[in-house]
């Protein structure tokens, strides 16, 4: 090796704070024999080293190469370094403070070292539920501010004992520096409370009294990393009834937590590829089919679906309620229905009183409320659909032209709602933050918005907003925009939906533009309409819409959201007229059923437009169908239930051609898609005794041709070769697969969403490039 000494900084930028990286560093500079000094500081990691050129050459390969299992790396800066090291060695400094480049690492799952430790009798941190190291345990949920230090979280409060400073200050150590570690003799402790918050007994161990009730039939409120759980005996009719009529959450399925893998599989069909998944450092609610009969679970989970949600044990905690019983759990969020998860301690008890008969508690306080992230497998990939827990904050970069944009906070939509913070061509998402309609939601979205722009030192030159001046997303982005001068920008719902998808995938800022079909429940469009059927051309700067579903009155407004029957009844008068209707098929149920409703009434809304707007709603036609096959409730109890019960009955059946459920075509300013044929055929079909499973798989069948044909001859026309798919329709497998094929069949590129949700979750990120795009091509 050359003797000839020189020396480097390296700049390290990424997800690289809380994670081992600086330990990691140090091993790796020791062993190419250089001096130096590796800091946290607001940007990431930076170090220092001196030694021989060919060391340093070294080093900087196995830097980008062996990092910690948590750490992201998105940019590494190597610059000359004049002068020498203080001493003849490589150090581990303090952090600096200065602003703040660098992300904050999600949540993560117990590693299998932390799990072998609660479990061996021999280890001091025996069944001890907060055993974590630099690869595991909570990160953004205890996070108060950065550098990423301990003084920053809320284990702040629980000084270390000698042996947890030692393993702390042990760069050696895989506990080195790792902000929550601790023990029992110096960490949070974990107790079972009755409904007055008074300790009860458990002979030392909260954790097997609290599986011991669960196995009696027992509802508990758990304590986790982002929030507070129910949980109860998923084998237990009684006990998941009970909850059900307790939370008033009376349809949507429960989440279910599983011991490990092979429990699991016990209940659903789940492929090889996906185990990675299930047992990852996020650990996801993983949406998988269901086994015939579902072994010994209560019918009750998940009504009318053939799919269940399971997790596996992420927490320590969690590890050492499942040891103790031989069967899943529900483990459902802590609140009453509608409202956020409950996340401190005093709170739980009082929400949830009337709820659950016992609390799980701990002292460790939770900064940022994280529900689960849910995961579905669709056209090979895992897609989120819910993004909180184990994949937020974690930054998204952009493509390459953004680096250059100002700064924007992007306000999200109304529905399952985020925030997202763009910057120096990477986007910050949130995590989900819910439905803004309620007043709690609303609360929380304003706490978390104040929250990300503290962490990360945001001030905005623009903030995004969805273009609905009734959303309050809207609103409330209008306020900040004031408060700081600025004029709001204002994105089209559906537009955020393409450049969504467009900034997830990296497309670079001056890409051509590209087809989309964005299929959702509603949205503003550019012409003061509502619409939610739509193929577009589009980039991040622009888009025109080229095609719709033929726009259908949305009876009574809001309430047709709710109310499946309403759109059956705008989608038969509309597209068959309700007397043709009443003529040929009034021995259908569903003809008897809208019969008994005030016809005379319905039928002058939709003439006159009074509460009936029209809409190109494609969340309305699955609701409209599904309430033809008598398959939807007459008042949904959540958003996408008769879409979900709909595809979860086409699922059932055999593979249908949909030659015959086809939309037809009607040119002019944009081409409009009509259902009449597809009606006539389906009512036909219902008529004749044709079986409601297969119907409905020849309607999505059908509907996939309609939308696959019409993009492929749209995108010959335009001259792309790419088509995005986008909005929460999509995140139905039968369509979003159907769609995909005959797409790909025609040699065509499709981008669908992944890292984000389909639905409204991913709006954020597509109103912040957006607005960066306008910036930059101004």
């Amino acid at each position: 090796m050359s003797t000839t000494q020189a020396g480097a900084c390296y700049r390290v930028r990424g997800l690289v704070q809380g994670v081992g990286f600086r330990p990691a560093v140090w091993r790796l500079a020791t062993s190419f024999g250089l001096r130096g000094e590796v800091l946290n500081d607001g940007e990431g990691v930076l170090i220092r080293a001196w030694g021989p050129p060919d060391a340093l050459d070294g080093f900087s390969r196995s830097l980008r190469r062996d990092v910690p299992r948590l750490a992201r790396i998105d940019d590494i800066v190597r610059q000359p370094l004049p002068g020498g090291p203080e001493g003849n060695d490589f150090r581990i400094v303090g952090s600096n403070t200065g602003p703040v480049r660098t992300g904050v690492v999600p949540d993560a799952a117990t590693c299998p070292d932390c799990l072998a430790e609660v479990f061996d009798p021999a280890s001091r941190r025996y069944r001890y539920p907060f055993t974590n190291c630099t690869h595991c345990g909570p990160r953004l949920s205890i996070i108060r501010a950065i550098p990423y230090d301990r003084a920053t979280t809320s284990m702040a409060a629980f000084a270390m004992c000698s042996a947890c400073l030692a393993e702390y200050e042990n760069p050696a150590d895989r506990r080195f520096h790792a902000q929550p570690n601790a023990c029992p003799d110096c960490g949070p402790r974990v107790w079972l409370a009755d409904a007055q918050g008074n300790e009860l007994p458990s002979a030392g161990d909260a954790i097997r009294t609290t599986a011991t009730a669960i196995r009696d039939g027992r509802i508990v409120a758990v304590k986790g990393i982002g929030g507070f759980h129910l949980a109860c005996d998923a084998t237990n009719e009684d006990a998941v009834a009970r909850l059900r009529a307790r939370k008033r959450r009376y349809a949507k399925p429960f989440a279910l937590m599983a011991r490990d893998i092979d429990m699991v599989s016990q209940y659903v069909r789940i492929a090889e590829h996906d185990h990675a998944v299930l047992a990852s450092a996020a650990a996801p609610i993983f949406i998988l089919d269901a086994h015939d009969g579902a072994g010994n679970l209560a019918p009750s989970i998940a009504p009318g679906q053939s799919s269940l949600g399971f997790m596996l044990a992420y927490t320590p905690l969690h590890h050492l309620l499942m040891s103790d019983l031989c069967a899943p759990i529900v483990l459902t969020s802590g609140n009453r229905s509608d409202e956020p998860q409950v996340i401190a301690n005093d709170e739980a008890l009082a929400s949830l009183a009337g709820i659950a008969d016992l609390w799980l508690l701990n002292d460790r306080d939770i900064v940022s409320r994280l529900d689960d992230s849910v995961v579905r497998s669709m056209s090979s990939a895992p897609r989120l659909l819910r993004r909180a827990r184990g994949y937020a904050p974690e930054p998204i970069q952009l493509g390459s032209g953004f680096a250059d944009a100002p700064p924007v906070m992007a306000m999200g939509a109304e529905l399952k709602s985020t925030i997202c913070l763009v910057r120096e061509g990477r986007a910050i998402v949130s995590q989900h933050i819910g439905d803004l309609e309620d007043a709690a939601t609303h609360a929380d979205y304003r706490r978390v918005l104040a929250h990300y722009r503290e962490l990360h030192c945001f001030s905005p030159a623009l903030v995004a907003v969805d273009a609905h001046p009734d959303y309050l997303s809207t609103q409330w982005g209008e306020a900040c925009a004031r408060q700081d001068g600025d004029l709001p920008v204002r994105i089209p719902h559906h537009h955020a939906h393409v450049a969504s998808c467009l900034a997830e995938h990296r497309v670079a800022l001056d890409a051509p533009p590209a087809l989309a079909i964005i299929l959702d429940g509603l949205g503003l469009g550019e012409d003061g309409t509502l619409w939610g059927g739509e193929i577009m051309l589009s980039d991040y700067v622009s888009a025109q819409r080229l095609a719709s579903f033929m726009p259908v009155p949305l009876l009574g407004g809001a309430r047709a959201m709710r109310e499946p029957w309403r759109n059956a009844f705008a989608h038969l008068s509309q597209f068959i007229g309700w007397d043709d209707v009443c003529s040929r098929y009034s021995d259908l149920a569903i003809t008897r059923q809208l019969s008994a409703r005030p016809v005379a009434t319905l039928q002058a809304m939709m003439d006159s437009g009074l509460n009936a707007p029209p809409a190109s709603s494609a969340g309305r036609l699955f609701d409209a169908v599904a309430a033809v096959l008598g398959i939807a409730p007459e008042t949904c109890s959540y958003e996408g239930q008769a879409a979900i019960g709909l595809e979860a009955l086409a699922a059932t059946a055999e593979r249908e051609p949909g030659g015959e459920y086809v939309g037809q075509i009607a040119n002019g300013r944009i081409e409009l898609i009509s259902w009449t044929a597809m009606w006539r055929n389906l009512l036909a079909d219902l008529a004749r005794g044709v079986e409601t499973s297969r119907i409905a798989a020849r309607f999505h069948a059908g509907l996939a041709l309609t939308l696959s044909s019409l993009a492929a001859r749209l995108a010959g026309d335009r001259g792309t070769d790419t088509v995005v798919l986008g909005g929460g329709v999509f995140q139905n497998r039968l369509l979003l697969e159907a769609v995909t094929s005959n797409l790909e069949a025609g040699g065509l590129r499709v981008l669908s969403p992944r890292l984000l949700p389909a639905n409204d979750g991913g709006i954020s990120l597509g109103q912040g490039a957006i607005a960066a795009a306008r910036a930059l091509c101004r």
